[in-house]
């Protein structure tokens, strides 16, 4: 004889289930009042240790620098689709596309770089700071710590450095920016630098040329009086026609004395004597008289004589000749190497800060009522867990295969820990969980009566 199945359907069986359900959705409501104060103790305990945790983890300030977009008047095709790059994003995206960096990202690039990071270790004494032994750690520590960052509109870069020490951050964030300014200096290659290195070390041997050529010079001049020897020559010249002039009037006033005085006339030796110091003065002029072509009549004479000059003049004109050239060439040089440092600077790419790093005023982590606010909440959510759990472990048929097998380990692993005690574990879920609590399904029995 077939057993008649209940109808699932039936009106009074879905009253019970929804009977059933109120009574299970009131038992929970219960079983968190009657716990009650095992919430709150989690929530406080929560609070506490959240709290010591939160004091315990140590300030970090951050400290940032802005740079202005990199200023480059290059006259190269990539310079100028890089400064197409505004932000209507057509020339950004014909630089994505063709493979052309900008500037800013070069910058990015240094300050990203292994030179930097080795320079500022050194110059702050990060593996002391950090508690690190080897540099290449002490970099990563470093580069972990720092934010390096290009807007793509504005092209302004950010270096964010965030430290322990507020003033430090802010020492950091400025060192970026001076050692950007230095490595770039150094490396750069632009024609105008290259061309300036060179005029700068012919500058230094034309000048050491020019010192020499004067020294040269001076002492010619100095040790043969040949001040000017064109000039001179004109002087003397000039001085001797005078003299000759004087003296052929005053040997024809003589001649005409001699007609009418005799030698011993007081006015015929007076022109006698003014004639031979003419002639003395002619002959220191000109040099040895007759027919003698030997040079330097007197050494201690302030001026070479006119026999003296055409010697001297070869000489003279050479050493000065080299002197003027020298002059010529480390003028020009001078220029050169003016326009070159201007070109230079016109080239190489400009590091200007829109905002210098400040010392900041308030910690940037940890946020300690953030982690408050977790620990309680965490703290409740795992006693409400812990409460749910326990209830739902009453219901299970303690003949249940996994309960058992759950017991046998709970008791194996209560022998190897004997300072745990199991009583009071035990006593506290006993303690917090109702007793007659309803299972999660009605039973058949339940489900008949209703019926």
């Amino acid at each position: 004889m077939a057993v008649d199945q209940p109808n699932l359907s039936d009106p009074a069986v879905d009253e019970a289930e929804d009977q059933f359900a109120k009574q299970r959705y009131v038992a929970r409501l219960r079983l968190l009042w009657n716990a009650r104060r095992f919430i709150v103790r989690c929530g406080i305990a929560g609070l506490c240790v959240s709290t010591v945790i939160a004091f315990l983890i140590p300030k970090q300030f951050e400290s940032t620098a802005q740079l202005m977009p990199p200023d480059t008047q290059s006259s190269s095709s990539l310079a100028l689709l890089a400064g197409l790059s505004g932000p209507g994003g057509l020339g950004m995206l014909a630089g994505d596309l063709l493979g052309v960096k900008s500037t800013g990202a070069l910058f990015v690039g240094v300050l990203r770089s292994r030179t930097v990071e080795d320079r500022i270790v050194s110059r702050f004494d990060l593996k002391k700071v950090y508690g690190i032994s080897l540099d290449e750690k002490a970099c990563a520590k470093l580069s972990e710590r720092t934010a390096i960052s290009e807007d793509r509109k504005s092209g302004i870069i950010s270096i964010t450095v965030t430290d322990r020490d507020p003033k430090r951050a802010a020492a950091m964030a400025g060192s970026y920016v001076e050692e950007l300014n230095t490595v770039i200096a150094q490396l750069s290659t632009s024609s105008a630098r290259r061309e300036r290195i060179f005029l700068e070390g012919r500058l230094g041997e034309v000048n050491t040329n020019l010192a020499a050529a004067e020294k040269d010079f001076s002492y010619f001049a100095s040790t043969k009086g040949a001040i000017d020897i064109p000039e001179q020559g004109k002087a003397m010249v000039g001085a001797a026609a005078t003299l000759e002039g004087q003296l052929i009037a005053l040997q024809s006033e003589l001649e005409g004395l001699k007609q009418i005085y005799t030698d011993n006339n007081i006015r015929v030796k007076s022109t006698q004597a003014r004639i031979d110091e003419l002639r003395q003065q002619l002959r220191k002029i000109g040099g040895k008289g007759g027919e003698s072509t030997e040079s330097a009549d007197d050494p201690n004479a302030p001026y070479p004589t006119l026999r003296q000059l055409p010697i001297l003049g070869v000489p003279y004109a050479d050493k000065l000749r080299t002197l003027k050239v020298q002059e010529a060439v480390f003028e020009t040089l001078t220029k050169e190497y003016e326009l070159a440092k201007v070109q230079e600077a016109k080239e190489v790419p400009s590091v200007t800060e829109l905002d210098a790093p400040v010392v900041p005023e308030h910690k940037s982590f940890p946020p300690r009522l953030d982690i408050i606010s977790f620990g309680v909440l965490c703290a409740t959510l795992a006693g409400l867990l812990w409460l749910w759990g326990a209830a739902r472990w009453k219901e299970i048929d303690p003949q249940d295969p996994g309960k058992v097998l759950a017991q046998e380990v709970f008791r194996a692993f209560e022998a190897s820990v004997p300072w745990i005690s199991s009583n009071g574990a035990r006593e506290a879920i006993t303690d917090e969980v109702p007793k007659g609590a309803p299972s999660d399904r009605p039973s058949a029995k339940g489900a008949s009566a209703g019926a």
